[in-house]
């Protein structure tokens, strides 16, 4: 076999592999321990609209100050997002606090098939 018509193949073959992989996305959405209502509850729309395209959202809480020593605060309000976004999403990765930030990661629901 010409090694010209082979390496051809080889690459043919790994483009379309290429056009079939699907790129993920990590989107970040961050946080404050002391958020109000409704810039919660807009931020929380954020994250379900990154949930529905596919992409995967890091979640952040970031503490400033006194804030840090309440890290509660910060879990309470992933586990509530985490909540009220399962229709949407799962959590990958729980909250973890590194630093002066609490990060939580969501992947989206992958739907099953029929």
């Amino acid at each position: 076999m010409d090694y010209g018509k082979f390496k051809y193949e080889q690459d043919q073959k790994a483009r379309e592999a290429r056009k079939n992989q699907q790129q993920t996305v990590v989107k970040e959405q961050k946080f404050r321990p002391k958020i109000s209502d409704n810039d919660y509850e807009t931020k929380k729309g954020n994250v379900v609209r990154f949930l529905e395209k596919g992409s995967k959202v890091k979640v952040t809480i970031m503490f400033r100050g006194r804030e840090q020593s309440r890290p509660e605060l910060g879990f309470r309000l992933l586990e509530r997002l985490a909540e009220d976004v399962k229709d949407y999403g799962v959590i990958e990765t729980r909250a973890k606090q590194d630093g002066r930030n609490m990060t939580m990661v969501l992947g989206p629901v992958r739907k099953g098939k029929k």
